[in-house]
């Protein structure tokens, strides 16, 4: 099993950048599908980014392609978010997550191909 600690959010003007990070512990996650979701009050929580176990795989969510960008750093266990142009609808619980099936080179985007989650961390992003 892989415990996933996420850190990074916090409280962010329109326009601005906040850089989400995800401490994989337990078992290695480096050859592990990631992905990052979030969560809105009242709404799904829904993708928004992932990257294949290789790394050579990314797939974006149209809402945020552009503008959001992941990274994995397998020397520390730990993959990121880097969010720049956050817009108020950016604002939600966002949550790592880790995919322990063959997710080599591909991407899975449906929330329950994912086996560990973290416990979320709170992105306001303010008009």
């Amino acid at each position: 099993q892989v415990q996933l600690v996420e850190s990074g959010g916090g409280l962010v003007q329109a326009g601005g950048s906040l850089r989400l990070s995800c401490a994989a512990s337990g078992r290695t996650a480096r050859s592990y599908a990631m992905g990052w979701f979030r969560q809105a009050p009242g709404k799904e929580r829904e993708f928004v980014v992932g990257l294949s176990g290789s790394g050579g795989t990314t797939y974006y969510a149209d809402s945020v392609k552009g503008r959001f960008t992941i990274s994995r750093d397998n020397n520390k266990n730990a993959v990121y978010l880097q969010m720049n142009s956050l817009k108020p609808e950016d604002t939600a619980v966002y949550y790592c997550a880790a995919a322990l099936g063959p997710y080599y080179y591909t991407v899975p985007q449906n929330y329950q191909n994912y086996d560990s989650w973290g416990q979320g961390t709170q992105v306001t992003v303010s008009s």
